[in-house]
């Protein structure tokens, strides 16, 4: 079975990895503020949070910001729930804002007539969550205007998007928002085994996280009420989580991203390849804008066709059996159960509905030999056409 995504570990990465476990330290040692310097000069950012999970560093940022009961977030409903889980996290109110139909990103359009409403309504935004979907950057600079017009934060959701660009500038470094989120999650970009990190500019808010991120616990006498007892000494002066990543992943980490650029460029070919391979077929795939440099951690495409009818599906099964690991990204947020208790319902976000009925997810990664490639595109077109004829 080709997979949809596949990490890739070579010697180095091992040998890293063994020279930590032979060290001192395999956690809270000089790894992960290393990786941490490392990420953050690559992207241009002044300063990161590394994390056990990119989950994790979005439930910081939410925290970072003060987000809590009464508050309202904002995200997309095309993305992993955990977009929206680190706003519940936080007591606060969750709401989406529906997608473009041809990248599949927050729609700015939508977004500027539901702050409209919302301001009428009293009922603004603290923080809108964007989510860099399948690799490619949201509008930022229309993102970050709004953000200015109607007083909310912004985090970016770029789980997917390491290595990308937009407009000239490196995803990550925060020109357009106030923290960053990456994953190295094994499919992702570049990998820690699990991980994540935030990403900001503003000192104050990585303070935040970081101390949040293990346990509230201070050892800097500057943030406590009272004098030490003697250098063994510590504080806890907030409610905190054991949220640090290790030593061993930070090794991981800083091994896989000497290959980011190799690695994104070899996705933005193979992207290439299935464009022109999908050209007058039924196969419709994302579009990518001209101010943005994918990532490529997806590869989506749509079956060009008006209704479903359990094409989807079928086509889904096919591929399956013919040994191609296609993959479904994502059920609507709002249409999960858990969700729907808080009142979302079917028809609220159009374009992600129908976006969802007629996606998949067919295989990426840099190892997708052309070979491979080959098969998937011609395989893909022969299914999609055998079923939009009705010849299954």
């Amino acid at each position: 079975m080709i997979p949809y995504g596949r990490q890739e570990i070579i010697q180095s990465d091992v040998d890293e990895v063994i020279s930590v476990l032979h060290s001192d330290f395999i956690t809270q040692g000089p790894q992960v503020p290393l990786f941490e310097k490392t990420v953050a000069d690559k992207v241009g950012a002044k300063y990161a949070v590394a994390v056990n999970s990119a989950t994790s560093a979005l439930h910081l940022a939410c925290r970072a910001l003060d987000v809590q009961a009464g508050d309202i977030v904002w995200t997309s409903p095309i993305t992993f729930v955990a977009s929206a889980n680190c706003a519940v996290y936080c007591g606060a109110s969750i709401d989406f804002v529906d997608i473009d139909e041809s990248t599949c990103n927050m729609s700015v359009s939508a977004l500027e007539l539901k702050l409209k409403d919302a301001e009428r309504a009293g009922k603004l935004p603290k923080v809108v969550i964007p989510v860099h979907f399948a690799g490619q950057s949201c509008d930022m600079a229309r993102i970050r205007t709004l953000s200015q017009d109607y007083g909310f934060a912004i985090v970016e959701d770029a789980s997917h998007a390491i290595g990308g660009r937009y407009k000239e500038t490196h995803v990550g470094g925060c020109a357009y928002s106030d923290i960053t989120v990456f994953s190295f999650h094994p499919v992702k970009i570049i990998t820690t085994g699990e991980g994540g990190m935030a990403l900001s500019n503003d000192q104050v808010l990585v303070d935040r996280m970081r101390l949040l991120s293990s346990h509230g616990i201070t050892r800097n006498p500057e943030h406590m009420d009272r004098e030490p007892d003697g250098p063994w000494y510590y504080q806890q002066v907030d409610i905190g989580y054991n949220y640090r990543m290790t030593e061993i992943q930070a090794a991981l980490g800083i091994s896989q991203i000497q290959r980011l650029d190799d690695y994104v460029r070899r996705r933005n070919q193979i992207a290439s390849t299935y464009d022109e391979a999908f050209l007058g077929s039924a196969v419709k795939p994302l579009v990518v804008l001209g101010d943005c440099y994918s990532a490529y951690h997806l590869y989506v495409i749509r079956l060009n066709v008006e209704h479903d009818h359990g094409l989807r599906a079928f086509v889904f099964e096919q591929l399956r059996q013919k040994g191609i690991g296609v993959n479904v990204h994502y059920i609507p947020v709002h249409l999960q159960p858990w969700y729907q208790k808080l009142g979302f319902e079917e028809g609220m976000f159009p374009v992600a509905e129908r976006y969802y009925k007629h996606a998949l997810s067919i295989p990426m990664f840099p190892t997708l030999s052309d070979k491979e490639q080959q098969y998937v595109a011609n395989t893909v077109i022969e299914v999609v056409t055998k079923a939009v004829r009705g010849d299954s």
